[in-house]
């Protein structure tokens, strides 16, 4: 008996022990995709598919995702004054139906459908909306439920598109609506904006809020662009403030044009030659955001080469490493970019080698790319394959937020095997912030037929896995691990068995 004491003693100090060591081995790192719905540039592929038809092309997207490696899909669910989710708001986009204000399918809500099936890979799925475009042409159809028909003094033309005015108080607080409904009726795990706050400046052409300037513009801000600049830090604020009353573990960011300012505007800036800057043209002054707290996540999209003699890649990433210092830096890349008839972009390198640069830096970051069709491409110069194999050969979780939660989920119970299957229960009722949203599996190899094929991992939504078959001459002992993992990526203590048979 008390050698039988003696030894479930080690095992539950073995355990603890590999508890640590387990959730030092699996990296925090974001490995995302954009998913644009715009245009049908990612999903759905056309417009007018059926349910099915849309379901299967959003599990193929998420399924991809899992199989390169990636964590997190950016799911645009705004494309322009729109929602491909059922609104009280906004109308439907007319990039699932074809006809804006038609639903794709009845009973169908393709946004609730992509945040199941994310979950269930344990991937995350963060809600990227487009915040102040209202048409993507001159000459679009509107369901009268769309705010430009609703409140026409609301918008304004500019180039070959309409916009919603940010100077406007009552557009910005029916911004503040759609995304109240947003975050109360969805379990997203984030919220996204992209680079678009003010539009790309149409040269010679000055953003026509010459009456919205006339009537807010008094008072503190020096200037047209300061008060600009003000309209959208208090869009940022705004939303900022609606999350931690409502939701406080919904992350919170935003992915800015690659240069903020160039040295030459400001000795503060980058040494770039960019002829956007992001700061004086599209009126983001995205460093006091992060500075006062209001975003979670920067991810500045670096669209350029590590050699480009304007904007280099390398001389970017420095440059942001050294100016985001609070809150977490991921970097956007140009997937699109590549040819393999460009001398540049034609090399199988370049985006590898980004990569490994990020990986350097010595912080919580990641990697987005734009965008995910480009992944169905046959002529990628083996970037999938190089995700796949070897820069995201182990999987990982999106990077962890202290300033959010670091309380760990509670342990797994009832953890079994059976003939390949894995099964367990995870404790309810628990604070919101601590529910166990994903776990991490691990078969740890004991016997020497098991360590020739080394560890390996799995990450999951859900708490029965099947895992895949072995050749039977091949199986072998293993230690089988499970660890929660909650919303904000802590990992709680693991629950093992003990030389499985697999």
């Amino acid at each position: 008996m008390n050698r039988l004491l003696c030894f479930a003693f080690l095992v539950i100090v073995n355990g603890f022990v590999s508890q640590n060591t387990l959730a030092r081995q699996i990296p925090q790192e974001m490995r995302g995709v954009w998913v644009s719905t715009v245009f049908n540039i990612d999903w759905p592929t056309r417009a007018g598919l059926d349910a099915a038809a849309q379901q299967a092309e959003a599990i193929a997207i998420l399924d991809q995702a899992k199989s390169l490696g990636l964590n997190t899909v950016f799911l645009q669910v705004r494309p322009s004054g729109d929602a491909i989710y059922p609104s009280a708001l906004v109308p439907w986009s007319r990039f699932l139906s074809g006809r804006q204000g038609q639903p794709p399918q009845a009973s169908f809500d393709p946004l609730q459908f992509w945040i199941e099936q994310a979950h269930r890979r344990g991937l995350e799925l963060h809600a990227w909306i487009n915040p102040f475009r209202a048409t993507t042409g001159l000459n679009d159809h509107l369901d009268s439920l769309h705010a430009m028909l609703q409140r026409p003094d609301w918008v304004v033309q500019y180039g070959n598109r309409f916009y919603f005015d940010p100077g406007l108080p009552e557009v910005r607080q029916h911004l503040l609506e759609v995304v109240a409904e947003l975050i109360t009726r969805y379990d997203i795990d984030g919220l996204h904006i992209d680079d678009y706050f003010y539009p790309y400046p149409v040269w010679g052409t000055e953003f026509p809020d010459t009456l919205s300037f006339r009537k807010f513009g008094t008072g503190n801000p020096a200037t047209r662009n300061d008060w600009r600049r003000d309209n959208i830090n208090t869009v940022i604020r705004s939303i900022h403030n609606l999350l931690q009353q409502e939701k406080p573990w919904i992350k919170f960011g935003v992915s800015p044009f690659g240069v903020w300012r160039n040295r030459s505007t400001d000795p503060a800036g980058s040494d770039t030659r960019a002829g956007i800057e992001s700061y004086d043209h599209l009126f983001a002054d995205v460093l006091l955001w992060e500075r006062n707290g209001w975003v979670d996540y920067v991810i500045p999209q670096l669209y350029w080469d590590m050699r480009d003699n304007r904007a280099g890649f390398q001389v970017l990433l420095d440059w942001w490493d050294q100016n985001i210092q609070n809150r977490h830096l991921y970097i956007g890349h140009a997937v699109y970019k590549i040819d393999t008839v460009n001398h540049i972009w034609g090399s199988p390198s370049e985006i590898p080698n980004q990569i490994r640069a990020i990986q350097r830096l010595n912080r919580p970051t990641g990697s987005v790319f734009f965008s995910q069709r480009h992944f169905n491409r046959t002529d990628l110069l083996g970037l999938a394959d190089t995700l796949s194999r070897s820069l995201y050969r182990l999987p990982a979780l999106a990077p962890n937020m202290p300033w959010i939660d670091n309380t760990p989920p509670p342990p797994v119970l009832n953890l079994q095997y059976h003939k390949g299957e894995v099964s367990w229960e995870v404790v309810t009722g628990q604070n919101p912030f601590n529910e166990a949203r994903r776990f991490i599996v691990h078969l740890e190899p004991v016997s020497r037929r098991a360590k020739a094929h080394g560890h390996i991992w799995f990450i999951t939504g859900e708490t029965r896995i099947k895992l895949p078959r072995r050749p039977l001459l091949s199986r072998a002992r293993f230690h089988l691990s499970v660890m929660p993992v909650d919303r904000n990526s802590n990992v709680g203590a693991v629950n093992t068995l003990y030389r499985i048979y697999y």
